[in-house]
């Protein structure tokens, strides 16, 4: 049986007749760049994360540029992030010429391990004026960048707490987590940090046709300083109070997410339900040793925009599934600590252990909720063949 590892085209079929009527509304209007469309797809935005405001933007990429700069970060600046996750963590650190410092994660939850922060900054940090300095390298520390990977919230808690003491804002990346939900905490991702990051690629949980993002935040000032940053630091047509740059939402976009918002939370209960079919089929297996299940751990609420596996014999595992057509992917298989383009950073391998076994043993499986019984059956049967 074929199965692929992620399929749209279910999900569009049963979403067209609201989607066209509204797209034709749009080009019959002619309002394709922010608008009345993208006001309520924010204002819709906030509502679910509980936030006080939500700003729309071309990408998740640029979400995370414009919430460094909007707390400050710039030219030599330390953010403080992990080496597991998506490129654009880091590459928007380096895209405002601040520095890209790594810290490892929790190998359960694949997320930023809060003791690594606090022993960094424990060792590290120095606080003169206010400011929180390197003092390694003499450089400021501008912020703390979690990832909620995977569709799980980083343990927001210990982050927060940390982040309080040495007086360092926080940057949630919550491209893959809308929905998510902190189990310590009880607040959904974006509604924790000063700034929540999301992005609406195709393949998230929460889609566009094409790319698309947002910024959750509770901040009135730092919402209207988004607002500005994303049309060039515009303050009023044509007058602009700093440098920013084109990072506006589509109307078409805005439209099509706004109409898919209201039916997150079902895909999520689907995604969820699909976990526990896995996870039950894997355990009565016996499968200890050879394969370990994802963990929700301090009671969150994982969406599981992806289902991870961390499995023996990971890359031949790979070849065989595709090879029967079953669909799997490798998220990620070169921790950022390790890509050419950061080699001037002058980390080494052997440097982030658990993000560097992570990105060698861990394998992505279907996971979106039209799966049928038959697929999901047909995944588990090959893994197991393989290992039998």
């Amino acid at each position: 049986m074929q199965v692929p590892l992620l399929d749209l085209k279910i999900q569009y079929r049963a979403l067209k007749d609201e989607i066209e009527p509204k797209i034709k509304d749009i080009c019959d209007r002619q309002y394709f760049v922010l608008g009345p469309d993208v006001v309520s797809f924010e204002e819709k935005t906030a509502e679910y994360c509980g936030t006080a405001h939500a700003v729309g933007c071309a990408s998740g990429s640029d979400a995370l540029v414009l919430a460094l700069m909007a707390v400050d970060v710039t030219r030599d600046v330390e953010v403080l992030t992990t080496p597991y996750t998506f490129f654009a963590t880091a590459g928007a650190i380096a895209r405002i010429c601040a520095v890209p410092v790594f810290l490892d994660i929790d190998p359960v939850s694949y997320n930023l391990d809060p003791e690594r922060l606090r022993a960094f900054l424990s060792e590290s940090a120095e606080k003169r004026d206010g400011v929180v300095y390197n003092q390694r390298t003499g450089r400021r520390i501008g912020a703390i960048l979690p990832v909620h990977l995977y569709g799980q919230t980083a343990d927001m808690k210990q982050i927060l707490s940390i982040a309080e003491e040495y007086g360092i804002p926080v940057v949630e990346d919550a491209a893959q987590s809308i929905g998510s939900m902190d189990g310590n905490l009880k607040k959904k991702a974006g509604n924790m940090g000063k700034i929540g990051c999301f992005s609406f690629f195709p393949s998230k949980n929460l889609g566009a046709f094409g790319d698309g993002g947002a910024l959750s935040t509770n901040d009135e000032n730092i919402a209207n300083r988004l607002k500005s940053l994303r049309m060039h630091g515009e303050s009023t047509r044509y007058h602009h109070n700093e440098v920013g740059f084109n990072s506006r939402l589509d109307a078409l976009q805005a439209a099509v997410l706004e109409i898919k918002l209201k039916y997150l939370d079902g895909w999520t209960a689907g995604r969820q339900k699909n976990a526990a079919y896995y996870n039950e089929a894997f355990e009565n297996a016996g499968c200890d040793g050879i394969l370990a299940t994802p963990k929700a751990v301090n009671e969150n609420h994982h969406i599981y925009n992806q289902y991870i596996l961390r499995v023996k014999d990971r890359d031949k595992l790979v070849d065989y599934l595709r090879e029967l057509g079953i669909g799997c992917a490798i998220y990620y298989p070169v921790p950022l600590h390790l890509q050419k383009c950061f080699e001037y950073l002058g980390y080494r391998e052997g440097d982030f252990p658990e993000a560097e076994k992570a990105a060698n043993e861990t394998i992505a499986l279907p996971i979106y909720p039209e799966l049928t019984t038959e697929q999901k059956d047909a995944v588990i049967k090959e893994i197991l063949d393989f290992y039998r």
